[in-house]
This record gives C-alpha cells, structure tokens and sequence, in this order.
C-alpha cells in the first residue's frame, strides 16, 4: 500500500504545546518547521527543543519532515548535521530550491536521510524536472505563498497566475515518481475557501495538501481521499473488465462508457489509496 500524503500540517519547532498536540492531530504527515515559523533569535533553541521532543514523542503513524533553514542562514547546516542521523526524523524538507545543487549541498550533510524540496521560486519552477529527478529526492512542497510573492500577482480564487508552476511541477513529479503536495491556503477559518482549493488541487492531480492550522485537517482529509462512489466504480470497472477477459474481450462496457486496462490500473490506485487511508485512519484512532 501507498503511504497517503492527503493532510502535511506544517508544526513550528519552537512551541513545545504545539508539538505535544501534533501527536492527537488526524495529519497523515507533519511539516516540523526551523525555517518560516520560528524567529532568529530562537533558530538554535528550536532544533533543540524539535529533537528533544522527536526523541520523546511517538508521531506514529504520521510522516516526519523537518524543514530546515536554508544553507544561505548560519543555521541550515547545523539543522541538517543535527537530524542526519536522527531516528525520529523520516525526511529532510529543503526551503527554496532552485536547483538540484541546493539538494547536492544538504545530501552531503545529510547523511541518508531522503530529502523533500520546498518549490517556491521561480527558477525552481523552470528547473522542476532536474530536481524531482535528483537521486535523493521523495517528494516536493508547493510554496505557493513565497511563489506568489517572487511572481508578484495578484490572488485569485482560481488560481490561474500560479497553474504553470504549479503544472510544471506536477509533471515533474510524475515523471520521477516522487510525491507532490499543494501549497496552504491562508484563511484557515474559511472552510468554503479551503474545500475549493483542495478540490482543485485533487483534480490536478497533487496527492495533498500542506496546512497551516489543525481546523483544516478533516476538509482536506476528505477531499484528497476517493470518495464511495469513485470506489464502487473501481470495484465495478476491475469486476467488468475482468469479466470481458474471461470471455475473450479486450476491453468491457460499463455504464455506457468504456473500461481498457488502463482504466483498470487506475482503478486499482484508487482501491490502494482507499486501503492505505483506512489503515491511516485506524492507526492513528481518527473515526
């Protein structure tokens, strides 16, 4: 089964009551922020504080990333060397790459431990197929809010001044076979809002999304999880085509549409997903 990437809630490493919460939170993977959301002058004090409670504290079933402070800051590499080796730390988040040099410099302080890019520059965006093809990568983070700014346009509901990097990124993506979550969407307490964004990004194709607050947690689970009816239509489509096989058709017709093999390797997907967020679900006690 595929590990779901549906809910990435990014935690501040600095707040100690924030990271004893995150324990109780529905998150299939939680963003251990050093970089955006602790302040410089408690830069150090934070990687403490974060491996202290990644030592401590059982996440499970959850994904842990770590996004470190860039290798331009005189923290980055001490965040790298500090999760390196650290058995509470799944991954390593890298913040603005615009290269795959930027995850050259933190493989090699790194240790094994697989990376994550922060896509949210625009040089980023032009170099998304050499990066998501670097060896040590596993997934990409859209920063839509920092690509935004690099850009400079305007917000729109829909999204459109973003759709090429967010396009380009998504191809590279599936090119590597890497995992890819969508950017946050800032107005946590506007669940319409957040519904439309989610929904957009699950048609696009991205296996989920990051969030900023624990209130967005259940939309965001819900939207990027097949619904019960794109399951019953996998169970039926596989149960169609295999039914056409054994009477020597190459392909079925189900509900007056076609079914061909590889409307069955999605629909398997689509089956595998379900499976592995209902063991999510059961894991970490979520109803």
């Amino acid at each position: 089964m595929t590990r779901p990437f549906r809910s990435v809630l990014y935690i501040p490493g600095s707040k100690a009551r924030a990271l004893e919460k995150a324990r109780e939170l529905a998150a299939d993977a939680i963003i251990f922020d050093l970089e955006d959301a602790v302040a410089p002058d408690e830069k150090a004090a934070a990687r403490e504080t974060l491996a202290r409670f990644l030592e401590e504290v059982d996440y499970a079933p959850r994904y842990r990333i770590v996004r470190i402070n860039g290798f331009d800051t005189e923290w980055g590499r001490a965040d790298a060397a500090a999760f390196a080796g650290h058995a509470g730390a799944d991954a390593v988040l890298v913040p603005k790459v615009n290269g795959p040099a930027d995850l050259d410099a933190v493989a090699a302080v790194a240790g094994a431990k697989p990376l994550w890019a922060m896509m949210e520059t625009a040089a980023g965006m032009l170099n998304a197929a050499a990066i998501a093809g670097h060896g040590r990568l596993e997934g990409m983070v859209m920063g839509t809010n920092d690509l935004a700014k690099e850009l400079g346009c305007r917000f729109r509901a829909d999204r459109l001044p973003l759709q090429a990097g967010l396009g380009l990124c998504l191809l590279a993506a599936r090119a590597h076979g890497r995992v890819i979550v969508d950017g946050v969407y800032n107005a946590f307490k506007d669940e319409a809002g957040l519904a439309a964004e989610c929904a957009q990004g699950r048609d696009m194709g991205f296996d989920g999304k990051t969030l900023i607050h624990p209130a967005q947690l259940e939309i965001c689970n819900a939207a990027f999880a097949p619904s019960a009816e794109e399951v019953d239509l996998a169970r039926r489509q596989i149960a169609a085509f295999n039914a056409a096989q054994a009477e020597g058709q190459g392909v079925a017709v189900l509900d007056g549409r076609i079914v061909e093999n590889l409307h069955v390797v999605t629909a398997q997907a689509v089956l595998a997903k379900a499976a592995a967020i209902d063991a999510q679900r059961i894991a970490v006690g979520a109803d």
